[in-house]
């Protein structure tokens, strides 16, 4: 097959052309297509004129990585599955595609799931203010909604108005609150209170995903976990996972050990999260595509499954910021998906509308560069319309410029603080939520980042430089 017609005839680098070559054909087995990714892993951002493919092995030692664990969607089946690394290296205990990780917010589609299941019977209706459910708890009024209400549907969509956006979750030997207390802000996150008129923009909120547990479990009188295993993970086929919270000690040697960027290990292995629709599921990649495969399939127009056809259709239906009632959707609408950052845990799902896609899952902070180098290079074997390593070109610049952009750049309003230095004529950058990376130059003004291809703004005043703009965020130079 012509290269010309694989790519469009966009312009390829060397890196492109290099993993065409392993591009995996019909009659290839999977033990051949696993050997391809294990050899030949495409960085996330390709230079024009560089070849750097590395070995999946490297690349987990260089994120740190204990374990990473896949399953990939070809033909609207999981096509294949399996995991590298260790699920707990003090232990020696090796990951497989059984061991158990947390899908972090993976969870929330799942939960929004059977949520819909119960709008379907007509015991939930989507646009009727939650309080009218809630009997353990209710969300206390405030001036700020404005007479608007919040509803399951605005829950699911993040569209409530709602705080408190993620949860870092409970040692697993400390003291662990129930649903109700977070909610109240009785344990280490503030109250889930409305702090702006519902429907009127976006807002995540994991908090809102924490209410709709609570009201789930009020309107079946069931126990959340019981009711998810009952409603959706029994159902779906997804037999290996569980929203049990804290998760039963005869199942801890199934699940994989959680660990920080610095390769220590998570307190205890792994934290316990009481907002399960929010954060709690155990889950494989396997059992992840399943649901997707499910919820692709109703879409469809299949009859019987977990959903309805006409109800999948309103989950997958994109709102403000692409979202559905669970899953986020792109803006060409050619997937539909969540990721997820548990603490110790990163995760992705991508399920594109043409039965293609994958699950991945990691065992560390670090675990989204190396998901993201992962679906760029399945981007290309599979020739995915989405995710494909991002190209840079680099420019000669002359580097006598680099040690007056060299500095600490603080942004105040966010309490956010990234170092620039110059290092045997290198550039770099580190701080919170950038990690450390090499800046390459496209310009004298404008470099990327080597690890994501986030492009810094350097901006000079008077000739001398006082601040970078990065991700929608300016900082400004203190030194």
């Amino acid at each position: 097959m012509r290269l010309s017609r694989l790519y469009s005839a966009r312009v390829l680098t060397a890196a492109i052309v290099a993993a065409a070559a392993v591009r995996p054909v019909l009659a290839q087995d999977a033990a051949a297509r696993i050997r391809r990714l294990e050899d030949s892993l495409l960085p996330r951002v390709v230079i024009v004129g560089e070849s750097r493919l590395a070995s999946l092995a490297d690349r987990m030692a260089h994120h740190r990585v204990p374990a990473v664990s896949l399953a990939v969607i070809a033909g609207h089946r999981i096509e294949w599955a399996t995991a590298w690394g260790m699920a707990d290296v003090a232990a020696g205990r090796a990951a497989g595609a059984a061991t158990l990780f947390q899908a972090a917010s993976i969870s929330k589609p799942v939960a929004a799931t059977a949520a819909l299941t119960l709008v379907q019977e007509g015991r939930l209706d989507l646009d009727a203010d939650v309080n009218g459910y809630l009997t353990s708890w209710r969300l206390p009024d405030t001036a700020v909604a404005q007479g608007e209400k919040v509803t399951v549907r605005r829950l699911l969509t993040h569209t409530a108005g709602l705080t408190v956006h993620g949860f870092p979750g409970y040692a697993r030997t400390g003291q662990v609150p129930t649903a109700v207390d977070v909610l109240d802000g009785k344990g280490n996150t503030d109250p889930v209170r409305v702090a702006m008129k519902p429907g009127a923009m976006w807002r995540y909120s994991g908090g809102g995903y924490t209410v709709l547990q609570v009201l789930l479990a009020d309107v079946t009188d069931t126990p959340f976990d019981v009711l998810l295993r009952q409603r959706v993970l029994g159902p779906v086929g997804m037999t290996a996972s569980t929203y049990e919270s804290p998760l039963p000690q005869g199942r801890w040697e199934e699940a994989a050990t959680g660990y920080r960027a610095d390769g220590a290990p998570v307190e205890a292995s792994w934290h316990v999260y009481p907002e399960q629709a929010a954060a709690g599921l155990w889950t494989t990649p396997s059992d992840l595509a399943r649901w997707g495969l499910a919820i692709l399939a109703a879409y469809d127009g299949a009859e019987g499954g977990v959903l309805m056809p006409e109800t999948a259709r309103q989950m997958l239906t994109p709102g403000l910021n692409g979202w559905g009632l669970g899953p986020s959707l792109d803006a060409q609408r050619l997937r539909f998906g969540h990721g997820g950052a548990n603490e110790g845990f990163r995760c992705v799902l991508v399920v594109f509308f043409d039965g293609r896609g994958a699950a991945i899952m990691t065992n560390s902070d670090r675990g989204a560069a190396l998901a993201s180098e992962i679906l760029g290079t399945l981007a290309v074997a599979y020739d995915w319309p989405d995710y494909r390593p991002i190209e840079r070109t680099v420019a000669a610049v002359d580097l006598s410029g680099y040690p007056a952009l060299a500095g600490t750049y603080r942004v105040e309003a966010r309490g956010l603080e990234a170092v620039v230095s110059v290092e045997e004529g290198r550039l770099y950058v580190s701080g919170t939520g950038i990690g450390r990376a090499e800046l390459l130059p496209e310009s004298e003004t404008v470099f990327f980042s080597r690890e994501d291809g986030s492009r810094f703004t350097f901006l000079r005043e008077n000739g001398r430089v006082v601040a970078f703009t990065a991700m929608g965020l300016r900082a400004e130079k203190t030194n």
